[in-house]
């Protein structure tokens, strides 16, 4: 039947698009549905970070930090040019966690997985450079520990694209509508009118888990979520220097402060629990000025809240635990599995965070293998995500060689091509020949290319998950890339 697959995928975030990516592999036919835009959501809202999570520790989260931490090794590997090293330091500040506490949670951190390619943590004074750029005068001691950044819209679409290319069927703007169970199978409806069959569902619908399980699946489940609202902010530079910074804050909740891009800082981010779906949130005046005050604790010149240049909203979906205080919900996932009699399975993603993500898609097959008998073995650790194989040269020389062979075009518009789409960089550039140069770095071939390849279809979708170019950009240069994808 041309409407039936093996596995529909509801949900279009990091979860979804692992899953999907992992399932074909296996051999599976997939169809993954995105009722709205791929990392539309909370996949686009995040930190930026692969990280282990140095503060879970605190919460005896051992096996999370660990699975973390080995995974940021894997993505190093497979996402390479989406994945990159950082340095974090942490100024002490007495009266706040002590400094043998901090010693043995970053000993904990170095050796909870195996550690290849970062370097680990030591103590390091403050009050001299190159650490001590922005800070207060009167700190002197601090740590630096390794972690990771990470594009984490990009690293949605890659996931997206190499699934693609194993043959899944990637539907943006359209939403499961309902489905039921029928003689062992599930039937669907899309909100396009289509309708298909599948022998099991995923539903990684993040924020909106239950609303599918529930509502559009009439599944019941005594499965609760917690939805937690993350709030980042962006500022000019307040600082010099490529190292982030990890910063206690006095109710010992901890604050990033991260560079992005060549002129700006990341700071993030706070954890108000919501309630519904929360379906476009903002970050909230309040939430800017705790973030303000909570880096001006150690900066010398204050951030100011009327410099935020730019501000972004998440709702994580994190399984309920029962715990009261925001912050200390388990940040781990859970995968739970409701058939009827054996089969038609429905798998949801509860929690969960974008380092783990290729765990949890491992997990998530893990737990739909008994419904598909013959399935393949684990394969994503190995296998590069698109733009990530370099042949064997190190990513530093490929791009060079990029570069390089394009002596006509300006550094300053390779470079951003080259961070977004690594080893195909060269495919989206073509013959060299880039129309219109709308401004920070985009051109009308790397425009049509997001609209041709990656799903792209208005400019929200282009300026702020494909790329970020919108934050460089003036309000006409925004709109006049509105115009030519005729949608804002």
């Amino acid at each position: 039947m041309e409407n039936s697959y093996d596995l529909l995928v509801v949900g279009g975030g990091i979860n979804g698009a692992g899953i999907a990516r992992d399932a074909a592999g296996r051999g599976l036919s997939v169809l993954l549905v995105e009722k709205g835009d791929l990392a539309g959501a909370t996949s686009s809202s995040s930190s930026k970070l692969i990280h282990g999570g140095l503060r879970y520790l605190e919460q005896y989260e051992f096996r999370l930090v660990a699975e973390a931490l080995a995974e940021r090794e894997v993505l190093l590997k497979i996402a390479a040019h989406l994945v990159w090293p950082a340095r974090f330091v942490m100024p002490h500040v007495p009266g706040l966690r002590p400094r043998w506490m901090i010693r043995a949670g970053l000993f904990l951190y170095d050796h909870l997985a195996r550690r290849a390619s970062l370097p680990g943590s030591k103590a390091i004074r403050l009050d001299a450079p190159p650490y001590n750029a922005g800070l207060k005068p009167q700190l002197k001691y601090g740590f630096i520990y390794s972690d990771c950044r990470v594009d984490d819209a990009r690293l949605v679409v890659a996931n997206a694209m190499d699934a693609r290319d194993r043959g899944v069927r990637v539907l943006t703007r359209t939403e499961c509508a309902t489905a039921r169970r029928e003689q062992g199978r599930w039937r669907a409806k899309l909100s396009s009118g289509e309708g298909i069959e599948a022998r099991a569902i995923v539903n990684a619908a993040g924020p909106w888990v239950k609303t599918v399980l529930n509502g559009h699946l009439s599944q019941p489940s005594r499965d609760e979520v917690r939805l937690v609202k993350g709030s980042h902010i962006v500022l000019p530079r307040l600082y010099d220097g490529e190292h982030a910074f990890i910063l206690q804050n006095d109710d010992r909740r901890v604050i990033f402060m991260i560079p992005y891009g060549d002129f700006h800082t990341l700071v993030g981010t706070t954890d108000i629990s919501v309630a519904g779906a929360y379906a476009h949130p903002e970050a909230s005046a309040e939430e800017v000025e705790y973030m303000c005050r909570a880096v001006n604790r150690y900066l010398a010149r204050p951030a100011r809240p009327q410099d935020v240049v730019w501000k972004y909203s998440g709702v994580r979906p994190l399984y309920d635990d029962g715990t009261s205080d925001p912050s200390a919900v388990t940040r781990d996932y859970t995968l739970r599995v409701d058939d009827e009699a054996g089969q038609a399975p429905v798998l949801s993603v509860f929690g969960g965070k974008i380092t783990t993500y290729r765990r949890l898609a491992e997990h998530a097959m893990e737990k739909l293998a008994p419904y598909f008998a013959g399935l393949k073995p684990a394969w994503t650790h190995r296998t590069p995500l698109p733009g990530s194989d370099f042949g064997g040269v190190p990513r530093v020389e490929a791009r060079d060689a990029f570069f390089g062979g394009h002596p006509h075009i300006a550094e300053a518009t390779l470079r951003p091509i080259f961070r977004r789409h690594g080893a195909q960089a060269q495919a989206v550039i073509g013959d060299g020949d880039l129309g219109e140069d709308f401004g920070a770095g985009l051109t009308e071939r790397e425009v049509r290319y997001f609209v041709e390849h990656e799903w792209a279809q208005t400019a929200e979708d282009v300026l702020w998950r494909r790329t970020k170019a919108g934050l460089l950009m003036s309000p006409a240069q925004r709109e006049r890339v509105a115009k030519v994808l005729g949608s804002p």
